[in-house]
Protein backbone atom coordinates (compact mmCIF):
# COMPACT_ATOMS: atom_id res chain seq x y z
CA UNK A 1 0.00 0.00 0.00
CA UNK A 2 1.18 3.51 -0.88
CA UNK A 3 0.13 6.42 1.37
CA UNK A 4 0.06 10.04 0.14
CA UNK A 5 -0.54 13.10 2.30
CA UNK A 6 -2.20 15.79 0.17
CA UNK A 7 -2.07 19.36 1.49
CA UNK A 8 -2.68 22.66 -0.25
CA UNK A 9 -3.02 26.43 0.06
CA UNK A 10 -0.86 26.98 3.14
CA UNK A 11 -0.86 30.75 2.50
CA UNK A 12 2.09 31.76 4.63
CA UNK A 13 1.58 35.40 5.48
CA UNK A 14 -1.18 37.23 7.35
CA UNK A 15 -3.77 34.47 6.83
CA UNK A 16 -1.65 31.54 8.04
CA UNK A 17 -2.94 29.99 11.30
CA UNK A 18 0.03 28.81 13.43
CA UNK A 19 -2.01 26.54 15.72
CA UNK A 20 -3.43 24.71 12.70
CA UNK A 21 0.04 24.50 11.18
CA UNK A 22 1.30 22.79 14.33
CA UNK A 23 -1.62 20.38 14.23
CA UNK A 24 -0.69 19.44 10.66
CA UNK A 25 2.90 18.73 11.71
CA UNK A 26 1.59 16.34 14.39
CA UNK A 27 -0.87 14.65 12.03
CA UNK A 28 1.75 14.22 9.32
CA UNK A 29 4.09 12.48 11.76
CA UNK A 30 1.30 10.16 12.94
CA UNK A 31 0.17 9.31 9.39
CA UNK A 32 3.73 8.43 8.31
CA UNK A 33 3.10 8.98 4.57
CA UNK A 34 5.28 7.57 1.80
CA UNK A 35 4.87 10.77 -0.23
CA UNK A 36 3.62 14.31 0.35
CA UNK A 37 1.85 16.37 -2.30
CA UNK A 38 1.55 20.13 -1.73
CA UNK A 39 -0.59 21.63 -4.49
CA UNK A 40 0.36 25.30 -4.46
CA UNK A 41 -0.23 28.65 -2.79
CA UNK A 42 2.57 28.27 -0.28
CA UNK A 43 2.43 32.02 0.29
CA UNK A 44 -0.16 34.77 0.20
CA UNK A 45 1.79 37.45 -1.65
CA UNK A 46 4.88 35.65 -2.99
CA UNK A 47 7.23 37.58 -0.70
CA UNK A 48 10.67 36.18 0.10
CA UNK A 49 9.96 36.21 3.85
CA UNK A 50 6.76 34.22 3.29
CA UNK A 51 8.54 31.68 1.10
CA UNK A 52 11.32 31.35 3.69
CA UNK A 53 8.72 30.58 6.36
CA UNK A 54 7.03 28.07 4.07
CA UNK A 55 10.35 26.35 3.35
CA UNK A 56 11.17 26.11 7.05
CA UNK A 57 7.73 24.65 7.68
CA UNK A 58 7.94 22.07 4.88
CA UNK A 59 11.25 20.91 6.30
CA UNK A 60 9.43 20.01 9.53
CA UNK A 61 7.14 17.57 7.75
CA UNK A 62 8.17 13.90 7.34
CA UNK A 63 11.36 13.50 5.30
CA UNK A 64 9.77 11.75 2.34
CA UNK A 65 9.63 12.68 -1.35
CA UNK A 66 7.48 15.79 -1.71
CA UNK A 67 5.75 16.84 -4.93
CA UNK A 68 5.08 20.57 -5.22
CA UNK A 69 3.58 23.00 -7.73
CA UNK A 70 3.24 26.79 -7.59
CA UNK A 71 -0.13 28.43 -7.06
CA UNK A 72 -1.36 31.78 -8.35
CA UNK A 73 -0.53 33.39 -4.98
CA UNK A 74 3.07 32.22 -5.40
CA UNK A 75 3.41 34.70 -8.28
CA UNK A 76 3.75 38.43 -7.44
CA UNK A 77 0.50 40.24 -8.16
CA UNK A 78 1.14 43.91 -7.41
CA UNK A 79 4.93 43.96 -7.83
CA UNK A 80 4.65 44.32 -11.60
CA UNK A 81 8.35 44.36 -12.43
CA UNK A 82 8.83 41.00 -10.65
CA UNK A 83 5.68 39.55 -12.19
CA UNK A 84 6.84 40.46 -15.69
CA UNK A 85 10.53 39.59 -15.47
CA UNK A 86 11.04 37.13 -12.59
CA UNK A 87 7.64 35.76 -11.55
CA UNK A 88 8.98 32.51 -10.08
CA UNK A 89 12.26 33.73 -8.60
CA UNK A 90 11.23 33.37 -4.96
CA UNK A 91 9.38 30.11 -5.55
CA UNK A 92 12.40 28.60 -7.28
CA UNK A 93 14.76 29.86 -4.60
CA UNK A 94 12.84 28.47 -1.64
CA UNK A 95 10.45 25.73 -2.82
CA UNK A 96 11.62 24.10 -6.07
CA UNK A 97 13.88 25.03 -8.95
CA UNK A 98 11.56 23.26 -11.40
CA UNK A 99 8.01 24.24 -12.32
CA UNK A 100 6.83 21.09 -14.15
CA UNK A 101 8.14 17.90 -12.57
CA UNK A 102 8.00 14.14 -12.91
CA UNK A 103 8.33 11.52 -10.21
CA UNK A 104 8.48 7.94 -11.45
CA UNK A 105 8.70 5.06 -8.98
CA UNK A 106 7.85 1.39 -9.10
CA UNK A 107 4.64 2.10 -7.17
CA UNK A 108 3.48 5.43 -8.66
CA UNK A 109 4.02 7.92 -11.50
CA UNK A 110 3.28 11.58 -10.75
CA UNK A 111 3.40 14.53 -13.14
CA UNK A 112 3.14 17.97 -11.52
CA UNK A 113 2.12 20.84 -13.79
CA UNK A 114 2.54 24.56 -13.23
CA UNK A 115 -0.89 25.92 -14.14
CA UNK A 116 -0.17 29.49 -13.07
CA UNK A 117 0.04 32.23 -15.67
CA UNK A 118 2.16 35.18 -14.62
CA UNK A 119 1.07 37.52 -17.43
CA UNK A 120 -2.54 36.53 -18.07
CA UNK A 121 -5.19 34.29 -16.48
CA UNK A 122 -3.52 35.16 -13.19
CA UNK A 123 -6.30 33.82 -10.96
CA UNK A 124 -7.81 31.09 -13.11
CA UNK A 125 -4.67 29.59 -14.59
CA UNK A 126 -4.08 27.64 -17.76
CA UNK A 127 -2.62 24.41 -19.04
CA UNK A 128 -0.76 24.41 -22.35
CA UNK A 129 -0.64 21.86 -25.13
CA UNK A 130 3.09 21.56 -24.50
CA UNK A 131 2.36 20.54 -20.91
CA UNK A 132 -0.09 17.89 -22.05
CA UNK A 133 2.60 16.57 -24.39
CA UNK A 134 4.98 16.66 -21.39
CA UNK A 135 2.52 14.40 -19.54
CA UNK A 136 2.29 12.01 -22.47
CA UNK A 137 6.06 11.72 -22.65
CA UNK A 138 6.36 11.18 -18.89
CA UNK A 139 3.74 8.42 -18.82
CA UNK A 140 4.88 6.78 -22.06
CA UNK A 141 6.93 3.99 -20.52
CA UNK A 142 5.01 3.62 -17.24
CA UNK A 143 3.69 0.05 -16.84
CA UNK A 144 -0.08 -0.30 -17.01
CA UNK A 145 -0.50 -1.34 -13.37
CA UNK A 146 1.42 1.62 -11.94
CA UNK A 147 -1.01 4.35 -10.81
CA UNK A 148 -0.74 7.62 -12.74
CA UNK A 149 -1.38 10.92 -10.99
CA UNK A 150 -1.45 14.52 -12.21
CA UNK A 151 -0.94 17.35 -9.71
CA UNK A 152 -1.82 20.99 -10.41
CA UNK A 153 -2.87 23.95 -8.31
CA UNK A 154 -5.93 24.92 -10.33
CA UNK A 155 -9.07 22.84 -10.72
CA UNK A 156 -9.65 20.85 -13.89
CA UNK A 157 -13.07 19.78 -12.57
CA UNK A 158 -14.58 22.09 -9.93
CA UNK A 159 -16.79 21.07 -7.03
CA UNK A 160 -20.45 20.70 -8.06
CA UNK A 161 -21.47 23.72 -5.96
CA UNK A 162 -18.81 25.99 -7.45
CA UNK A 163 -20.60 29.01 -8.89
CA UNK A 164 -17.97 30.64 -11.10
CA UNK A 165 -17.79 27.98 -13.80
CA UNK A 166 -16.61 30.57 -16.31
CA UNK A 167 -13.45 30.72 -14.17
CA UNK A 168 -12.53 27.14 -15.05
CA UNK A 169 -8.90 26.49 -15.89
CA UNK A 170 -8.22 27.28 -19.54
CA UNK A 171 -8.22 24.09 -21.68
CA UNK A 172 -9.53 22.07 -18.72
CA UNK A 173 -11.86 19.94 -20.81
CA UNK A 174 -9.22 19.21 -23.44
CA UNK A 175 -6.86 18.27 -20.63
CA UNK A 176 -9.38 15.86 -19.08
CA UNK A 177 -9.81 14.16 -22.45
CA UNK A 178 -6.04 13.90 -22.87
CA UNK A 179 -5.57 12.57 -19.33
CA UNK A 180 -8.25 9.98 -20.02
CA UNK A 181 -6.35 8.82 -23.11
CA UNK A 182 -3.19 8.63 -20.99
CA UNK A 183 -5.04 6.46 -18.43
CA UNK A 184 -4.52 8.90 -15.59
CA UNK A 185 -6.03 7.52 -12.40
CA UNK A 186 -6.26 10.68 -10.32
CA UNK A 187 -5.89 14.48 -10.38
CA UNK A 188 -4.86 16.31 -7.21
CA UNK A 189 -5.31 20.05 -6.74
CA UNK A 190 -6.32 22.96 -4.54
CA UNK A 191 -7.10 26.64 -5.30
CA UNK A 192 -10.82 26.59 -4.40
CA UNK A 193 -10.21 26.49 -0.63
CA UNK A 194 -12.95 23.90 -0.53
CA UNK A 195 -12.38 20.18 -0.79
CA UNK A 196 -13.99 18.03 -3.45
CA UNK A 197 -13.55 14.29 -3.85
CA UNK A 198 -15.31 12.74 -6.79
CA UNK A 199 -15.00 11.83 -10.45
CA UNK A 200 -14.37 13.96 -13.52
CA UNK A 201 -17.55 12.52 -15.04
CA UNK A 202 -19.51 14.29 -12.30
CA UNK A 203 -18.53 17.56 -13.95
CA UNK A 204 -17.66 16.85 -17.55
CA UNK A 205 -19.03 13.95 -19.67
CA UNK A 206 -15.83 13.26 -21.61
CA UNK A 207 -15.51 11.16 -24.76
CA UNK A 208 -14.65 8.06 -22.72
CA UNK A 209 -17.29 7.49 -20.03
CA UNK A 210 -16.08 4.06 -18.93
CA UNK A 211 -14.40 5.19 -15.72
CA UNK A 212 -13.50 8.85 -15.58
CA UNK A 213 -10.69 10.22 -13.45
CA UNK A 214 -10.72 10.48 -9.67
CA UNK A 215 -10.59 14.15 -8.67
CA UNK A 216 -9.16 15.02 -5.25
CA UNK A 217 -9.19 18.69 -4.28
CA UNK A 218 -7.85 19.83 -0.93
CA UNK A 219 -9.23 22.78 0.97
CA UNK A 220 -6.87 25.31 2.50
CA UNK A 221 -4.86 23.32 4.99
CA UNK A 222 -3.54 26.10 7.22
CA UNK A 223 -5.14 29.48 6.39
CA UNK A 224 -8.23 31.51 7.30
CA UNK A 225 -9.41 31.58 3.69
CA UNK A 226 -11.75 28.58 3.56
CA UNK A 227 -14.74 28.92 1.25
CA UNK A 228 -18.22 27.52 0.63
CA UNK A 229 -18.86 24.52 2.88
CA UNK A 230 -15.33 24.85 4.28
CA UNK A 231 -15.56 28.52 5.20
CA UNK A 232 -13.29 29.19 8.18
CA UNK A 233 -12.21 25.54 8.08
CA UNK A 234 -9.00 23.69 7.23
CA UNK A 235 -8.51 20.34 5.60
CA UNK A 236 -6.20 17.85 3.94
CA UNK A 237 -6.54 14.44 2.31
CA UNK A 238 -4.89 11.09 2.90
CA UNK A 239 -4.78 8.82 -0.14
CA UNK A 240 -4.03 5.13 0.15
CA UNK A 241 -3.45 3.26 -3.08
CA UNK A 242 -3.85 -0.50 -3.05
CA UNK A 243 -3.76 -3.16 -5.75
CA UNK A 244 -7.45 -2.88 -6.64
CA UNK A 245 -8.69 0.25 -4.91
CA UNK A 246 -7.87 3.86 -4.04
CA UNK A 247 -9.05 5.14 -0.66
CA UNK A 248 -9.30 8.88 0.06
CA UNK A 249 -9.88 10.08 3.62
CA UNK A 250 -10.78 13.74 4.08
CA UNK A 251 -9.48 15.29 7.31
CA UNK A 252 -10.68 18.54 8.88
CA UNK A 253 -9.39 20.63 11.76
CA UNK A 254 -11.55 20.92 14.89
CA UNK A 255 -10.88 23.48 17.60
CA UNK A 256 -12.51 21.18 20.14
CA UNK A 257 -9.92 18.50 19.41
CA UNK A 258 -7.02 20.86 18.85
CA UNK A 259 -6.20 18.84 15.75
CA UNK A 260 -7.34 17.18 12.54
CA UNK A 261 -9.75 14.26 12.36
CA UNK A 262 -11.28 12.29 9.47
CA UNK A 263 -14.73 13.43 8.37
CA UNK A 264 -15.37 11.30 5.26
CA UNK A 265 -13.95 8.28 3.47
CA UNK A 266 -14.18 7.49 -0.23
CA UNK A 267 -13.34 4.27 -2.03
CA UNK A 268 -12.75 4.01 -5.77
CA UNK A 269 -11.81 1.03 -7.95
CA UNK A 270 -8.52 1.25 -9.84
CA UNK A 271 -9.03 1.81 -13.56
CA UNK A 272 -7.96 -1.74 -14.41
CA UNK A 273 -10.52 -3.06 -11.85
CA UNK A 274 -13.79 -1.40 -12.90
CA UNK A 275 -15.82 -2.48 -9.85
CA UNK A 276 -15.16 -2.83 -6.17
CA UNK A 277 -14.33 -6.38 -5.21
CA UNK A 278 -13.69 -7.92 -1.86
CA UNK A 279 -11.70 -5.98 0.71
CA UNK A 280 -7.95 -6.16 0.25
Amino acid sequence: MLTLLHISDLHFGPHFIPVVGEALVRSAAELNPDLIVASGDFTHRAKAVQFAAAREYLDRLPRVPTVVVPGNHDVPLYRLFERLFAPYANYQRYISGELDTVLIRDDVAIVALNTTAAWSKIVNGRVTRAQLDFCAHAFRDVPDLVPRIVVAHHHFAPAPDYDDRHDLLRRARQAIDRFTELQVDMILGGHLHRAFIGNSLDIYPSKDRSAGIIVVQSGTTTSQRGRAREREKNSFNVIRIQARTIHVTHHMYFKELGGFAPVSRHEFPRRECPYLGEAE
